[in-house]
């Protein structure tokens, strides 16, 4: 009988075995990337894509009209009447944000923009209106979170609300404690662990795309909140200009993934199920804030 037993054991190991070895291996992130069609990726919208230019280099940010569409536009107009030019980065908190806009002693005159805004902290119908690529993992802070075209999202299918999630890269609109007090002025983006708390307490208004390095690599502020305590400290921005009126041969030379692609659902579970020479065991989850469609250079 206990010959029978480790025969059978001996039996079950090689099966188990040889299943293993037969099994696909699964593509990783990066194979998934290669193989893509160039239909499933996208340049930016011009009409919706900021150009903020500071001495180290060009910023590019995607702003989300389908979230925060009178914000955007509010800062359509700031950007075309020059508004920003002048500013300064005043704030670097570390783990936590950049924030730049007009220091608070200096204020700058608008022209047809406006210096007060409702909140759109949220898209009222836009579990319905919106696109949503449901991620399969639970989330802490909302019961569905996905991707809505490039931008993280959540979404409550009780309430019909969407709105869009605090992760690196993030650009909010500062607000004071008036929930009428952002315009797009006052601008800010995630450089740390993921505030989410903060998700439907501010109106979020894009993604930044390329030039992170140059906002997250700033000395941190030594006043309260990271806020530089000295003029010279500041980081002054030239220009913020929309990539429409920047001449094309001048424009970014970069595409990013549709987080409604066929390709998008493959390299996200790639990351999810990712196990290799290196990711020994495979997570089977990924976090909002991690499936974030990729961005890279155009080739040629």
């Amino acid at each position: 009988m206990r010959l029978t037993l480790l025969a059978t054991a001996a039996l079950l190991a090689l099966s188990i075995q040889a299943t293993a070895e037969e099994a696909p291996k699964r593509a990783t992130p990066a194979e998934v990337l290669a193989a893509s069609p160039a239909t499933d990726w996208r340049a930016p919208a011009p009409e919706n894509t900021l150009y903020m230019e500071l001495p180290g280099g060009r910023v590019v940010i995607e702003l989300a009209p389908g979230f925060a569409p009178v914000h955007v536009e509010n800062m359509r107009k700031l950007a075309r009447e020059n508004w920003y030019e002048g500013t300064f980065i005043v704030r670097v908190q570390d783990n936590y944000v950049t924030q730049w806009g007009m220091p608070d002693e200096t204020p700058k005159p608008m022209k047809t923009a406006l210096d007060k805004l409702a909140p759109e902290f949220t898209v009222k119908d836009g579990a319905r209106s919106l696109p949503f690529a449901k991620l399969p993992d639970p989330d802490a802070y909302a019961p569905e979170v996905g991707i809505s075209d490039i931008f993280p999202a959540a979404r409550d299918p009780k309430s019909g609300e969407a709105w869009m999630t605090h992760c690196y890269g993030i650009v909010g609109v500062g607000r004071g404690m008036p929930l009428d007090s952002g315009s797009g002025a006052e601008l800010y983006t995630v450089i740390g662990h993921s505030p989410r708390p903060l998700d439907r307490v501010i109106t979020l208004v894009g993604r930044v795309l390329k030039g992170m390095e140059l906002l997250t690599a700033l000395p941190r502020g030594t006043g309260a909140l990271g806020f530089y305590e000295k003029v010279e400290q500041r980081v002054p921005i030239s220009t913020v200009r929309l990539a429409a009126d920047v001449p094309e041969a001048e424009r970014e030379k970069i595409e990013v993934l549709s987080g409604q692609s066929e390709t998008y659902t493959k390299w996200r579970d790639a990351r999810r199920f990712r196990q290799d020479d290196f990711f020994i065991r495979a997570s089977g989850h990924v976090d909002v804030c991690n499936a974030m469609p990729p961005v890279r250079p155009v080739k040629g």
